[in-house]
């Protein structure tokens, strides 16, 4: 099965290292990380913008991390995108895609755009959040806000 996940990923945490973990286990035929430009992760920000670190910097650390979390040695590509579906709507050799469950309705909008094209649908592959020491989610605004580390440990 060929795997994407998609996201800022910036900064980084548990949550998106779920997602990766996720995509690598599912992927035998190839892993696809879609990384959002910087001008797209600014603008789908609106109207409550955060620090986003550059695209190069978020594209080290995921190659770092995937490193990291790869047991199998999956091919891993790593792709950007600028729009609300990246490549997803319109890339045949995909098969699955993991999200949050917070963005799993994307998935039957995205699967409307790929059958009306002649594409098989994808699967969705729904990772539960991770929780910080609170019981909230983890997100990157709660990072950058200051709220906690990248692991969910309350920041005095």
């Amino acid at each position: 099965m060929r795997v994407a996940v998609a996201g800022t990923f910036g900064p980084l945490h548990d949550g998106h290292r779920a997602l990766f973990r996720a995509a690598l286990e599912r992927g035998d035929e190839g892993v696809v990380v879609g990384l959002s430009s910087d001008e797209f992760a600014r603008e789908s920000r609106r109207p409550n913008p955060r620090p986003i670190p550059p695209y190069e910097e978020r594209e080290r650390r995921v190659e770092s991390v995937l490193e990291e979390l790869d047991e199998r040695n999956r091919m891993v590509e790593i792709r950007r995108f600028t729009d609300g579906h990246g490549f997803a709507d319109d890339d045949p050799s995909l098969d699955a895609l993991v999200v949050s469950p917070e963005t799993d309705d994307e998935v039957a909008a995205i699967n409307r755009q790929r059958t009306d094209r002649g594409m098989e649908p994808l699967e969705p592959i729904v990772v539960p959040h991770e929780y910080a020491e609170d019981g909230e989610p983890i997100s990157s605004t709660r990072i950058v806000n200051g709220e906690i580390d990248e692991h969910g440990n309350l920041r005095e």
